[in-house]
């Protein structure tokens, strides 16, 4: 018989593996390890990611381990959005991505700028050679290779967004992002800013990226997995099948999902007696690791969440479900935390909301007023 759980073991096994049910307070390059990477679309964001984590955490540790120890990368990933990961898995996540985002990209390039393997692989050796003098913002290095680029690689670069005129260099790990020059981010060479990196076959890349994905969002399905890396079912797929030995169906409120079987019996385990509560901020990982967001999130509320144009709110979790939003604005010297609850909650549960926005104010070192709608 198919084991049964209900959703709130489910979402319990979640919060742990996310570390967001307990105060161990990791380190950062674990955290970023357990939960697949931080999503950095806005590097902000991704900071407040690591805090949700790590409340003890502050922005000068996470910049320092992106751009001092280096302990941390950032580059373009999953579902093509970019991630900051623990540098010692570099290696692992370009390799078990590269085959479908390197053909996604060829099919743009030669479809609307005709652009041929060959001379994709002219103009990585140009990035590559010109981050030879350092970190380069990008207008820095597409002023640099244009002059030695050829006519194809000129028209996708009137008709590309300018991040796209690299993409090739950053889908083969041959460059990542670099600190930033002013405001502007920077590109670097991963062999001159990396520790050295072990060469990952994609057969090996593949398996491990799909275990670290069930150990922090099982219990999930193939199309779970899809749709959180980005790799279409046809390669997701053979992936998923080279692991049934390794998974086990599971039945959560009646519907099928795997998990990890080393993973079963914490899984069983799990049903926290007391209310877990958490602010996490816009584009969390812990909220895209599902095709199907009904155990977050109730119909009604979804596109307060998931809006227009990929945006993902702030959100109020409380036991793994989504129970209202959160904003952060700037008034003089103080911000506003602004509150929108989709129910009312305990006051115990507003005890705990309260200690979360004090330790977000501590973070971000500013005076925090809290508005609740």
């Amino acid at each position: 018989m198919t084991p049964a759980f209900k959703q709130s073991y489910a979402s319990a096994f979640r919060l742990s593996r996310h570390h967001l049910a307990d105060d161990q307070q990791p380190n950062i390059a674990t955290v970023c390890r357990d939960i697949c990477g931080a999503q950095a679309q806005l590097l902000s964001a991704a900071e407040l990611q690591l805090w949700a984590r790590n409340h003890r955490l502050t922005r000068a540790e996470v910049h320092a381990a992106l751009w001092q120890t280096r302990a941390l990368v950032k580059t373009s990933l999953m579902r093509q959005t970019l991630h900051v990961i623990s540098a010692e898995d570099f290696s692992i996540y370009i390799a078990a991505l590269n085959r479908s985002r390197t053909q996604a990209l060829l099919r743009n390039m030669s479809k609307y700028a005709g652009l041929t393997p060959k001379e994709i692989a002219e103009l990585n050796n140009l990035i590559v050679e010109a981050l030879r003098a350092g970190p380069m913002t990008q207008p820095e290095l597409l002023h640099r290779i244009k002059p030695q680029a050829g006519k194809r690689v000129h028209k996708w670069a009137e008709i590309a967004w300018s991040i796209q005129i690299f993409r090739s260099a950053l889908v083969e790990g041959l460059i990542c992002y670099g600190p930033e020059s002013g405001r502007k981010p920077t590109f670097v060479r991963v062999d001159r800013w990396l520790p050295n990196q072990k060469p990952v076959a994609e057969n090996e890349a593949k398996p491990i990226l799909l275990r670290r994905y069930l150990r922090a969002y099982a219990p999930a399905t193939p199309p779970d997995f899809s749709r959180w890396s980005g790799l279409q079912m046809k390669e997701a797929k053979p992936v998923w099948e080279s692991l049934s030995s390794e998974v086990l169906e599971v039945q959560v409120e009646g519907k099928s999902a795997f998990v990890l079987r080393e993973d079963f019996n914490e899984l069983a385990n799990f049903d926290p007696a007391e209310p877990v509560l958490r602010l996490l901020p816009a584009f969390d990982p812990f909220l895209l690791g599902h095709a199907d967001k009904q155990h977050l999130v109730d119909a009604v509320h979804y596109k307060r969440v998931y809006r227009s144009q990929g945006w993902i709110s702030p959100v109020i979790l409380l036991n793994g479900r989504i129970v209202g939003v959160w904003f952060l604005r700037r008034q003089g010297r103080k911000s506003i935390l602004k509150i929108d609850q989709f129910e009312i909650v305990p006051r115990k549960v507003r005890r705990e909301l309260e200690k979360e926005a004090a330790s977000l104010e501590t973070f971000l070192n500013t005076s925090l007023e809290i508005h609740f709608g």
